[in-house]
């Protein structure tokens, strides 16, 4: 596992700087496969978990925030799916799901590093946005192989996926007048 975790740290370093070599650092096999989600499963369990920990969650349960995540995963891949089988790329779905687990797994151990540090804020934010879709669109290109036009429509589905899934969310958990105020509170006024 270490051996799959250093070589996977590479495959996203690869991603990052958009090298071509960067399906050669994971294993796509079902090895790799499950490897990947014990990674994203064992950061999902820190990043629920992290905030309770350190009485930050305003409330927040462990088991309410890994819903949340499972909700926007399942609805990110579901839509994913989709648009490969629409593509007629259903093969790449395996090789999407191990490197978008791996670079899940080492961005949000960097962002929460980050957030522990105290570089939380807005610019972090956005950095960590850019990377991720940067990071997105590398594994749409480098690892699925798929053509720019398919680029575009694979991650507009993820978009679409996320944003469902976020509306679902929502409704299944919305927030507690505590959170709310919480919210209203740290909000600058217009």
């Amino acid at each position: 596992m270490i051996e799959e975790l250093r070589a996977a740290a590479r495959g996203v370093l690869a991603l990052v700087i958009g090298d071509r070599k960067a399906p050669d650092f994971f294993d796509f096999s079902q090895r790799g496969l499950v490897g990947s989600f014990i990674a994203f499963l064992a950061v999902t369990g820190i990043n629920a978990a992290l905030p309770a920990l350190l009485n930050l969650g305003g409330g927040a349960s462990i088991f309410r925030a890994v819903m949340m995540i499972a909700i926007l995963f399942t609805f990110q891949i579901a839509f994913s799916a989709i648009v490969l089988r629409q593509l007629k790329r259903l093969d790449g779905l395996i090789p999407y799901l191990v490197a978008d687990n791996w670079a899940t797994f080492f961005v949000t151990l960097i962002s929460t590093g980050l957030a522990l540090v105290g570089f939380g804020g807005d610019m972090t934010l956005i950095v960590i946005g850019i990377l991720v879709i940067v990071i997105e669109i590398n594994i749409a290109r480098l690892i699925v192989t798929l053509a720019p036009l398919q680029i575009a429509m694979f991650l507009v589905a993820q978009l679409v996926g996320v944003s469902v899934g976020l509306i679902l969310v929502g409704i299944a958990f919305p927030l507690s007048p505590a959170e709310l105020e919480a919210i209203a509170v740290s909000t600058p006024p217009a």
